[in-house]
């Protein structure tokens, strides 16, 4: 087994895993244990089938940034339940999913995967920063398409996106962007930026739709050549430049919010995730007889064990 480093967007998974799996099973206690067996089976799946050596479990530590919020007020307004003075807003979250996150990262550091976040930042931003140090292959677990600006096939750096289920998971690379956008990866932030993202609360160019955006970016590379050639009136319609410039005050923030950062005080962890420790597989077990995690926890088991 190669040096390969597995990085999962863990609430992306942990919500297709709540909303994937029937509530029938419950912990003794009553709990519900939905999310965390079908986040171990996702895992599972995820291990036997790409074969990491390190699995890190990314959180959002703070799932909407105060920075991110003063530049852009909208941002992820619309899954806010309660705006927190002294901290992190709080998220629409279901109860029984939120009743089961400390199982959840029980589950993972049972497995020795170990769980990264960063103060004010998302789980984004750790990815962003561990992708960029590793030395080498990652594969991204997600589906969020904004991480499609991390992509580099010259890094071994690809996205294992999930939005079409886990039965139909699909391998992002350079290629890939290229053939659904018609962007590079290095252009995919400019590009989203443009475009706007309403599931994010990012309104976009007004009138600048995907077929815009990547012919603008072909043809003046990136963001700042866009706007430097509207300025200009060079390369682009009268109708596009009117609109490129009437977003002046949204393009001068918006980058900032959409980039994913790469700099993040964090280490990633040096120790392999497999093979599994017996001793913690049998810690492991002990955890899931106590929580009905049942076959679920049995497969992340073999799974890491190999």
């Amino acid at each position: 087994m190669s040096d390969k480093l597995m990085l999962l967007d863990t609430a992306s998974l942990y919500f297709r895993a709540f909303y994937g799996i029937p509530d029938k099973v419950k912990a003794p206690d009553g709990t519900s244990v939905n999310a965390t067996r079908g986040l171990l089976d996702i895992i599972a799946k995820l291990v036997t089938l790409y074969d990491p050596s390190h699995v890190v479990a990314c959180w959002d530590d703070d799932w909407r940034p105060q920075w991110r919020v003063d530049l852009i007020p909208s941002y992820k307004t619309h899954r806010v339940v309660e705006v927190v003075a002294t901290g992190p807003d709080v998220e629409e979250v279901p109860d029984p999913l939120e009743a089961q996150l400390p199982l959840i990262r029980e589950a993972l550091t049972a497995l020795g995967i170990p769980i990264i976040g960063a103060p004010e930042h998302e789980a984004d931003d750790v990815i962003g920063t561990l992708a960029t140090r590793a030395a080498g292959p990652v594969d991204i677990v997600t589906g969020d398409r904004d991480l499609f600006q991390l992509v580099d096939d010259d890094r071994g750096i690809r996205v294992v996106y999930t939005a079409r289920g886990m039965s139909n998971l699909e391998i992002v690379t350079d290629e890939t962007v290229v053939a659904k956008y018609g962007v590079l990866p290095s252009q995919y932030a400019d590009f989203a930026t443009m475009r706007g993202d309403t599931s994010d609360g990012l309104p976009g160019v007004a009138g600048v739709g995907e077929k815009t955006a990547a012919t603008l970016l072909k043809a003046h590379g990136d963001l700042d050549g866009i706007r430097a050639a509207a300025a200009a009136g060079e390369g682009m319609s009268t109708g596009v430049r009117a609109k490129i410039a009437a977003a002046s005050d949204y393009l001068d923030v918006a980058p900032t919010v959409v980039e994913v950062a790469r700099d993040l005080d964090i280490e990633a962890p040096t120790a392999p995730t497999r093979p599994l420790d017996p001793a913690m597989a049998d810690a492991a077990r002990d955890l899931a007889a106590r929580w009905n995690l049942g076959s679920s926890m049995d497969r992340a088991i073999a799974a890491l064990s190999d």
